[in-house]
């Protein structure tokens, strides 16, 4: 039987809010078992970026990434907020790792090809190097991965953290049973977008095609819930969406998705 690793991703608004951010790292640093932290810093980016006089351009929510917003990225995902978490895990006696996909090769990306849009510096997860990572894990440390990558060429490739969560899951389910917690601001997946309460909690294939069509799940969550039925199709034990309360035993109202 498979040993549990738990994959917890966090956002921007969680990065934002220093108190947000400390009470989310000492349910993190309680959680039991295996795990590893993935996190975005989008809106930390686009503040830094203005302070530069670099301009963030953006194209349906998706960032275009060019070699100065690049700069810009690389400095803050990798530095200033990937730092700032493992310096906070430190101190709640979490033995941290702070890492780009480009550190111990654990994350290789194509860069994304021009089609209608062209995104800049972006990547699309194509290789993860689940024996290097695990090599980490077995040594006693938690990797907390930004949403940076490489294309094994020497380029590094901003990579949407939702889906180095995902590829890394999928990766490490050749040696884990692994779980997904998507942390954000609401509680879950929700019947009513109006009604914060109205939380979905089980959501199998068959019923996402049929909220799907009966119009509830809309917009970017769709593109979320894709990515989750991706990585229960390739390996990944089961996915949960919802505020970081999900993480204790005592919170059972976020959803969790299954095939």
């Amino acid at each position: 039987m498979k040993e549990k690793l738990s994959i917890i991703k966090i956002g921007g608004n969680i990065i934002e809010d220093e108190s947000s951010l400390n009470d989310f790292l000492k349910l993190f640093s309680n959680l039991e078992g295996k795990k590893i932290l993935v996190h975005g810093g989008g809106k930390r980016a686009t503040h830094i970026a203005s302070k530069l006089g670099v301009e963030s351009k953006m194209v349906n929510g998706r960032r275009i990434t060019d070699a100065e917003t690049l700069e810009v990225i690389t400095m803050v995902y990798g530095g200033l907020v990937n730092k700032n978490v493992v310096a906070k895990l430190q101190a709640l006696g979490t033995d941290a790792i702070g890492l780009t996909g480009a550190d111990i090769n654990s994350i290789q990306s194509d860069k994304r090809p021009v089609k209608e849009i062209d995104y800049g510096f972006v990547g699309d997860v194509k290789k993860v190097a689940s024996n290097s990572i695990d090599k980490l894990i077995k040594a006693h440390f938690t990797p907390v991965f930004c949403a940076i990558t490489h294309d094994g060429n020497g380029q590094l490739l901003n990579t949407n953290a939702d889906t180095i969560t995902s590829q890394v899951a999928v990766g490490m389910s050749d040696i884990y049973e692994t779980s997904i917690y998507y942390c954000f601001e609401l509680n879950g997946v929700l019947e009513d977008f109006n009604d914060k309460n109205s939380v979905i909690k089980n959501i199998n294939s068959k019923d996402y095609k049929a909220l799907l069509s009966e119009g509830i799940i809309v917009d970017g969550m769709i593109p979320k819930l894709d990515n989750c039925f991706d990585a229960l199709n390739n390996g990944v034990y089961k996915v949960h969406i919802g505020n970081t309360s999900m993480l204790t035993k005592e919170n059972d109202n976020f959803t969790t998705i299954t095939l």
